[in-house]
C-alpha cells in the first residue's frame, strides 16, 4: 500500500491545505540533524529509484476505500468526495535526489500543489530511514537476526512497563523514523496483542487499515509555518495567521480533531494568543518540543487564568518520549490535567543502533501570482528552529511575547 509510509495527519492537513490554497506550491527539504550523513550507507541513485517506484504507484484502490471508509463521530466521511477524487486523479509532485558538495551529503527536495507535495515528507523520511539502515547492515555485515533480538528484548521492557501502568495511554508515531516497515509491523502487532487497553491508535495509515487500529494524529507545523508565509508574501499580518490556522482548522473538523500544536512559533506565543473561545473548544493542546514539565504548568496556569478547569484539558506529549520520560510526566502531572502520549522512534527503531535523526519541513511557498517567502519554524528547542537565519530573527521579533517583556 501507498499508505505505508503515510502518517494520519497528511491526508487531515491535505483537506485543509486542498480547501484553502490548493493552487499554492510549496516546497519540502530534507535535512539531516546531527553529525550522521545519508550518504554514507545510501546512494543518490538508490534513494531515486526508492521514491520514484512509490510515486509511480501512488494511490491504490485499497487505499481509497479505506480513506473513504473513515467516519467522523456522528458517522459522517471525515474525508469529502472531492476532495479524494482529487487525490486519486492528481499525480504526486516529482521528488529531486542529489549530492550537495557544500553539506557533503544527500539532498532531497520536492516542490508541487501543497495538498499534493504534504504527502512527501511521511515517505521521504521512512524511506531514508529505511534505506539507511539497510545500507548499513549490509556495509557491516550486521547481524539482523542480532538486532531483531535485541529490539524485542527493549520492547518488552517497554510493554511491561505499559501492563504495569494502565492508565497510561500511548499512541505509536514511528512511521517517519523507522527502523523498517517490517519491524513497525512486528512493534504495532505486540502492542495490539499485549498491551491494548494502553494503546490509542497509530499513526501509519496502512496500518490502521490492515489491523483495525484507530488512525492517530491530528496536524503538524507546516500549517502555521505555510500560512505565514502566505501572509508574508501578500504583506498580511504574519502574527493573525497563527489564530486562523485554528479557526480554518476548527471550521473543517469541529470537534473531531481538536487537537493544537503549540510550538511552531514558540509555546509562549501560542498561549498569549490563544482566546477564550479557541481555548474552550479545543480538547487538546499536543506539546512537541522544549522542557515538558514546563510545559504543563504553563497550560495549566493558562487554563486557570481563563476559568477553564484544567481536568477537562488534555495534554498530548511527543517531543522524543522514552517510558522513563513517560512515567516522569506522568507522575508529575497526575491530578492535574489529562495527558497521553505519541512515540515515535523509541518504538520504531530502538534496537541498539542510532536512529537517522532527520526532519523534512516546508520551507518555501509561491503564489500562483509569484508572490513567495521562505518559511519558518521557531520552537522551544532552539536547535528546532528552522529557516533561514536572518529569517528566523526576524520571526523571533514578530512572535515575541508580552510576558517577555519584548512588546
Amino acid at each position: 500500500m501507498f499508505l505505508g509510509g503515510v502518517d494520519s495527519y497528511k491526508p487531515n492537513m491535505s483537506q485543509l491545505e486542498y480547501q484553502k490554497y490548493p493552487e499554492a506550491e510549496v516546497t519540502f527539504t530534507l535535512k539531516i540533524r546531527g553529525d550522521q550523513r545519508l550518504a554514507d550507507f545510501v546512494t543518490v541513485d538508490t534513494m531515486q529509484k526508492r521514491l520514484d517506484f512509490i510515486r509511480d504507484r501512488q494511490w491504490t484502490p485499497a487505499d481509497m476505500t479505506f480513506l473513504s471508509s473513515l467516519e467522523r463521530s456522528n458517522g459522517q466521511p471525515l474525508y469529502g468526495e472531492e476532495f479524494l477524487k482529487y487525490l486519486s486523479t492528481n499525480d504526486l509532485p516529482p521528488v529531486k535526489v542529489r549530492f550537495d558538495a557544500e553539506k557533503n551529503d544527500i539532498a532531497i527536495d520536492t516542490a508541487g500543489a501543497w495538498p499534493l507535495v504534504t504527502f512527501w515528507e511521511t515517505i521521504v523520511m521512512s524511506e531514508a530511514s529505511e534505506a539507511y539502515f539497510e545500507g548499513m547492515i549490509r556495509a557491516q555485515g550486521i547481524d539482523i537476526m542480532e538486532l531483531y533480538e535485541e529490539g524485542d528484548r527493549r520492547l518488552s521492557k517497554k510493554i511491561e512497563f505499559l501492563q504495569a501502568n494502565p492508565d497510561i495511554k500511548v499512541a505509536e508515531f514511528g512511521t517517519r523514523r523507522r527502523f523498517s516497515l517490517r519491524w513497525q509491523h512486528h512493534v504495532l502487532t505486540r502492542l495490539k496483542n499485549e498491551c491494548p487497553d494502553n494503546l490509542l491508535g497509530t499513526s501509519n495509515l496502512a496500518f490502521a487499515s490492515t489491523m483495525g487500529l484507530k488512525p492517530s494524529g491530528t496536524n503538524a507545523h507546516e500549517l502555521p509555518m505555510v500560512y505565514a508565509g502566505i501572509a508574508d508574501a501578500q504583506g498580511e499580518d504574519i502574527r493573525a495567521s497563527h489564530g486562523q490556522v485554528i479557526d480554518d482548522w476548527h471550521d473543517m473538523y469541529e470537534d473531531e480533531l481538536s487537537v493544537a500544536l503549540s510550538d511552531t512559533f514558540g509555546s509562549d506565543f501560542f498561549f498569549e494568543d490563544l482566546t477564550l473561545e479557541q481555548a474552550t473548544r479545543l480538547k487538546a493542546t499536543r506539546q512537541d518540543s522544549g522542557d515538558p514539565f514546563r510545559y504543563a504548568d504553563k497550560a495549566e496556569a493558562f487554563y486557570e487564568s481563563k476559568g477553564i478547569d484544567p481536568l477537562v484539558k488534555t495534554v498530548f506529549f511527543s517531543d522524543n518520549l522514552t517510558m522513563d520520560k513517560v512515567s516522569r510526566i506522568h507522575d508529575y502531572t497526575r491530578g492535574r490535567m489529562q495527558r497521553n502520549y505519541g512515540i515515535g522512534t523509541h518504538l520504531t527503531n530502538d534496537l541498539g543502533l542510532k536512529a537517522l535523526n532527520d526532519v523534512m519541513k516546508a520551507t518555501h511557498v509561491r503564489l500562483p501570482d509569484g508572490r513567495e517567502a521562505d518559511l519558518v519554524k521557531l520552537s522551544d528547542d532552539p536547535g528546532k528552529h528552522t529557516g533561514p537565519e536572518a529569517l528566523v530573527e526576524r520571526y523571533q521579533r514578530i512572535f515575541a511575547t508580552a510576558q517577555k517583556g519584548n512588546i
